[in-house]
């Protein structure tokens, strides 16, 4: 039987991601797997925050190059970890069924929440995006950098005392740590990373596999991720920017999205946020469009302050 070689990360989300996609692969599209694990620039440097050590492709790189020189047949990617522009000859085919997009706030006893938390909280992340959105929404919380792999998260919620730590719901729900959240944050005061959720199934053009792939995919996951990346291709973002963006399907037939773009103290934060047609023309042009208004509302002037913040 034929045998597909599937390129992942080596993280315990990561293996679990790609566990299910195999599991996927051999079950609805009748091949063999066989997963390749791949060690990334994100994964070696756990020491400096993710900005520090340069956004585009800290988690993609190494497995897009497994791909190139024939080691793999496709990648496993969590979609938020993707740039916004894909090296040439590479493709996206499938976006399997989206989990919970929402971020959690974590803590030692389950049962709180953002708002509750005492004055001073300390919080931990190693999310640019997540630290702005705090800040916004509570100026007093005590943001702490915190980076590494999820259970390495949680484990430094004890040993370093903190009130809490934020996590994506997806990560946690594939990790069988869904019990360990407290609280699934409202979009309105964290909206989450572009693609947060999505697995993203990666090739280059051409493979063999490509169309039989595709079959993986699907349609309502691929609208929105569609919709959020061009959002935030449109800002050329990556984890240097604290930005966001979620596209959701409404009862009418509809897409509804939200965007944002955030300094990093969390003042301002412009947003915007429309509705259009589900279709996927309509979707890459709505993101495309949600971005140029963030711009003009304020956006390309927190975009020339960390540009310059960044040359200094």
């Amino acid at each position: 039987m034929t045998s597909v070689r599937v390129a992942t990360r080596g993280s315990q989300l990561a293996r679990a991601q790609a566990d299910w996609v195999c599991e996927r692969i051999e079950g609805v599209l009748g091949f063999e797997t066989q997963q390749v694990i791949v060690e990334t620039t994100g994964d070696r440097v756990l020491d400096q925050p993710l900005a520090a050590i340069g956004g585009k492709g800290l988690f993609t790189k190494e497995i897009e190059e497994a791909l190139v020189e024939g080691r793999a047949d496709v990648a496993v990617h969590s979609a938020k970890d993707l740039p916004s522009a894909l090296p040439e000859g590479m493709k996206l085919v499938a976006f399997p069924e989206r989990l919970d997009p929402r971020d959690a706030l974590v803590q030692t006893e389950p049962g709180g929440s953002l708002a509750s938390l005492g004055p001073g909280a300390r919080i931990g992340t190693g999310s640019i995006r997540r630290s702005a959105l705090l800040r916004a929404y509570r100026e007093d919380l005590e943001i702490v950098p915190l980076r590494g792999i999820v259970p390495t998260r949680l484990r430094k919620l004890e040993e370093e005392e903190l009130d809490g730590v934020i996590l994506a719901c997806a990560g946690l729900e594939r990790l069988g740590l869904a019990d360990r959240i407290a609280e699934r944050l409202a979009p309105d005061t964290m909206l989450p990373a572009v693609g947060q959720g999505v697995l993203a199934l990666e090739v280059v053009a051409g493979n063999p596999f490509e169309e039989a792939l595709a079959g993986l995919d699907d349609p309502p996951t691929a609208l929105a991720a569609a919709a959020e990346r061009a959002f935030l291709e449109a800002l050329e973002g990556d984890c240097n920017l604290p930005l966001a963006c979620l596209c959701e399907a409404t009862a009418r037939d509809s897409l509804y999205l939200r965007g944002l773009l955030a300094a990093p103290s969390g003042d301002p934060v412009i947003r915007a946020e429309c509705t259009v047609s589900a279709e996927p023309e309509a979707a890459r042009d709505a993101g495309a469009a949600l971005a140029r208004e963030v711009l003009a509302g304020g956006g390309a002037e927190i975009l020339a302050a960390l540009q310059r913040d960044t040359r200094t």
